[in-house]
């Protein structure tokens, strides 16, 4: 269970957020007012406690953070030299396509590290020790997997005769999730054990689907992405 001064921070935090985001006019500060006095209310219930619910939520977000940034990251600053260099596979079709390419792999995963980095800052400035807590090493696994699960599902959609941008559903939402979780079982499985739990988990394929969604039809309408999916 937390203690009353970490129950205090966590409250600081989600005022914090809504001061940001009224400040900043992403939402209807009236109704975003009820959200958060309905939320301050629900984490006082017993049914629905802190620790139940709010900070495993809090945990997914602050594991897959540096994880969730790298395809953005490389989606925005990419372009260049492909990875494959425009070389076709045995089967006649690209290797990953023109969508991946060297300065997109660089720049998502310095973003996905400074990030994770900046992360680590704030939990050491505000003693969020009831947060996962990051290193360098697992940062940046999180960030190069995310990226190399991206690789991968490319190289499997071009097997199986999908063009650039067609929908493959599961894989083009979990692709960064499995990457990530698969480079870190591998080089860092401590880490990955002691803080992933199966309530992490299942917030972390829930949430990483709707952000998914959420993200491309922002960068579509952007003009960074070429399709909203």
């Amino acid at each position: 269970m937390l203690q009353e001064g970490q129950r205090v921070r966590v409250f600081l935090i989600i005022i914090y957020i809504h001061r940001v985001l009224t400040y900043s006019g992403y939402l209807v500060v009236s109704y975003f007012n009820v959200f958060i006095c309905s939320l301050l209310e629900v984490l006082e219930c017993t049914i629905i406690s802190i620790d139940f619910f709010i900070i495993p939520l809090l945990a997914a977000v602050w594991i897959m953070l540096p994880a969730y940034i790298p395809n953005p990251a490389a989606a925005l600053f990419g372009g260049g030299t492909p990875i494959d260099f425009g070389r076709n596979y045995s089967d006649g079709h690209r290797i990953f396509g023109d969508g991946k390419t060297f300065r997109g792999l660089f720049f998502g995963v310095f973003a996905g590290v400074a990030t994770g980095l900046f992360l680590t800052w704030l939990s050491g400035t505000f003693a969020l020790t009831f947060l996962p807590q990051h290193t360098l090493t697992s940062v940046s696994l999180l960030a190069l997997g995310a990226l190399l699960g991206d690789l991968g599902k490319s190289f499997l959609k071009r097997r199986l005769g999908k063009m650039r941008g067609e929908k493959w559903q599961v894989a083009d939402q979990l692709d960064l999730v499995a990457g990530a979780f698969i480079l870190m079982l591998l080089l860092d499985p401590g880490w990955l054990f002691a803080y992933l739990t199966i309530p992490i988990l299942i917030i972390i394929i829930i949430l990483t689907i709707v952000l998914h969604r959420v993200v491309n039809i922002i960068g579509y309408f952007m003009g960074v992405k070429e399709v909203p999916w």
